[in-house]
């Protein structure tokens, strides 16, 4: 089992920023890739934004290109998630994700098998 925990959101103006955090006790987690999604009221998760293993790739949405950065620290077991310029249609509940060995994507929520809790934020106008 792989838990994860995601924690930092809030809310915020438009315009403002927020680093959201993802930890994890698991032993092996600097041989995950992981990734973010988000989840609108009556929509399906998003994709947000992706890394490999050893942070030396990152994948991003369409919608949050040039505004979200993705980075892990391997040594602290953890990702993260830095937010700027937010815009009232990034809230949401934003999740973390462990990617699964056999994916074949990064973008797909079925190539992903442990999520975290999920942590809101929002995003006012």
């Amino acid at each position: 089992q792989v838990q994860l925990v995601e924690s930092g959101g809030g809310l915020v103006q438009t315009g403002g920023s927020l680093r959201l955090s993802c930890t994890t006790s698991a032993r092996s987690f600097s041989n995950y890739n992981m990734g973010w999604f988000r989840r609108n009221a009556g929509k399906d998760r998003e994709f947000v934004a992706a890394i490999i293993w050893n942070g030396a790739q990152t994948y991003y949405g369409d919608s949050v290109k040039g505004r979200f950065t993705i980075s892990r620290d391997n040594a602290k077991n953890s990702l993260y998630l830095q937010m700027d310029s937010l815009k009232p249609e990034d809230t949401a509940v934003y999740y973390c994700a462990k990617q699964s060995v056999h994916a074949s994507n990064y973008y797909s929520t079925g190539d992903y098998d442990y999520w975290g809790q999920g942590t809101q934020v929002i995003v006012s106008s």
